[in-house]
């Protein structure tokens, strides 16, 4: 079976610039069709959508419990791993060739839209090179890495194997890189306690310029007691002024469609994805500016039925179409996990302190 929809189309539209009412008919109709789509290649998916309703959001808690895939297992080409503490389960999501490039396609041109560059960029990595080497299974954070290396050029990683900062070869990449703008990519709990931490306590700081995009951990940062504003200026008193700090918002089950802090300190949804707020008791949209559990959707996978997900974070959709950066669509905030939901983010899969 093949998927009704030419995804060329989707490509082609612009990112941020569908207005809402475009935008939501566009989504109807792409929704619609992966809707029958995996009805008609994932028999559980079938049975959860008769269940629950068609379209009802999954709630990714089930890719834990159940193996979701609408493609043959032959034709699954890598296996994604969602990060978790020990004992805890983890979902499993398969991708085809197919969904994996369209991801990785996707990822590339939301970053750059935010980085403002085209071509690849010097990419400091803050994490071990050793993550990344099981080809086999690739967890939250060995995607993570892998997908943000497709846009960077002499990757350096700044931490060894037994996740220790490894300095000199931080200070390498920032005089190799002296003048030029560069992408520093991490995940949020490892940016603050294994580079700024360390850098902080020995002293050590460098001077550079561009962006560093990170992403999840902030948990662990709130429990710490510290805040958006104390990480950023621990950034910049170590990388240097010049680097602007762009937090994200993704998961492992809707890989490629992540949602990027613009320079107002608001995530936005591409042409990819969309998210709104619910109330847990029925299910119904929240207003604007109101709290509620995210529902996010994605359009790229068609590999596993990952497009209309029912997240366990809390957050707000606080408007669409009007945010002073410029760019259209829906912009929102993230307040936590949902209590009662369990542990879980990229950067909490390593607990190095």
């Amino acid at each position: 079976m093949t998927f009704a929809l030419d995804y060329g189309e989707l490509f082609e539209a612009g990112l941020f610039s569908l207005a809402a009412p475009e935008k939501r008919s566009l989504h109807a109709r792409w929704l619609s069709a992966l809707n029958s789509h995996h009805r008609g290649l994932c028999p559980e998916y079938d049975r959860i959508c008769a269940v629950l309703g068609d379209g009802v959001p999954v709630p990714v808690r089930l890719f834990k419990e159940l193996d979701l895939m609408s493609v043959e297992k032959g034709a699954v080409a890598k296996t994604m791993t969602s990060s978790g503490t020990s004992g805890q389960r983890r979902s499993r999501i398969y991708l085809d060739n197919d969904t994996s490039a369209r991801q990785t396609k996707a990822l590339s041109r939301i970053v750059s839209d935010f980085t403002g560059e085209r071509k690849r960029m010097p990419m400091l990595v803050v994490d071990a090179e050793g993550t990344v080497r099981n080809r086999s299974m690739f967890s939250a954070r060995t995607a993570g890495i892998r997908g943000f290396s497709m846009m960077g050029r002499d990757v350096t990683f700044a931490l060894r194997d037994d996740m220790a900062l490894d300095w000199d070869s931080v200070e390498a990449f920032a005089e190799r890189h002296s003048g030029e703008r560069v992408l520093v990519f991490g995940f949020t709990f490892l940016v603050w306690a294994n580079l700024v931490e360390e850098a902080r306590s020995r002293g050590f700081s460098v001077e550079m310029e561009g962006v560093l995009v990170h992403g999840g951990g902030w948990k662990k940062l709130a429990d710490r007691a510290v805040s958006p504003a104390e990480f950023a200026e621990g950034v910049l008193g170590v990388l240097g002024s010049g680097v602007r700090p762009c937090d994200y918002y993704g998961m492992v089950e809707q890989t490629g469609s992540i949602c990027m802090e613009c320079e107002c300190g608001r995530l936005h949804a591409s042409v990819f994805s969309d998210v709104e707020a619910v109330d847990p008791a029925t299910m119904l949209p929240v207003p604007f500016g109101a709290e509620g559990l995210l529902v996010t959707t994605s359009l790229l996978p068609t590999s596993y039925p990952g497009h209309v997900l029912l997240t366990e974070d809390v957050g707000a959709v606080l408007g669409e179409d009007d945010c002073p950066c410029g760019r259209r669509g829906r912009y929102f905030e993230v307040h936590g996990r949902q209590k009662g939901a369990e542990v879980r983010g990229c950067s909490d899969t390593y607990e190095g302190r």
